[in-house]
């Protein structure tokens, strides 16, 4: 079983900010000495997330994926990507929403640097790179108990009604490693 999108694999790299890993990025994300926070900004099911733009190594066309026989849930399949094997997950089945009947034309994988490998996160569509300050970001602790282990906080762009969830690509990704391990 293949993905039915019929968009051919070309890859566009994203803006990439610099960072040494994955977590770098995600506790600059929250971090708090004035520096302002660059965060790709998506959305899945309507609503508005984003992910440390550092973590985003490249954004996808979809391609078809070639599933994986007894994989989990979230995981649509494999893809090759340059010749390398990339795992390629559901954003909407790790956050636990409904699947699409068909995927939209805006839909895109986001190759993401979760530290020890790149995943592939299909997402419905890729909004823009957000540039945050601090007075715009409210961590995860602030904003009240009960969120996610992978909601890192929330930005309220200045100017704009929008709220956007801040996720943690290390949190986010890391129930691949229970899978693959049989648990």
């Amino acid at each position: 079983m293949t993905a039915t999108h019929p968009l051919p694999l070309v890859g566009a790299p994203a803006e990439v900010a610099l960072a040494t890993s994955p977590r770098t990025a995600v506790a600059r994300a929250v971090r708090e000495d004035g520096a302002t926070q660059e965060l790709l900004a998506f959305e899945v099911d309507d609503a508005k997330m984003a992910l440390p733009l550092g973590a985003v190594k490249e954004i996808l066309k979809v391609a078809p994926i070639t599933a994986v026989p007894r994989a989990p849930r979230a995981v649509l399949g494999i893809l090759s990507v340059r010749g390398h094997i990339t795992t390629i997950v559901s954003l909407r089945a790790t956050l636990g929403l409904a699947p699409l009947d068909a995927l939209p034309r805006s839909a895109r994988i986001l190759l993401v640097d979760r530290g020890v490998e790149v995943v592939g996160v299909l997402v419905d569509a890729v909004t823009e790179v957000l540039r945050l300050t601090p007075a715009e970001i409210e961590a995860a602790d602030v904003v009240g108990a009960g969120l996610a282990e992978h909601v890192r906080g929330i930005g309220r762009p200045a100017g704009t009604s929008d709220v956007v969830v801040l996720l943690d690509p290390i949190a986010l990704l890391r129930p691949l490693d229970a899978t693959r391990r049989g648990g």
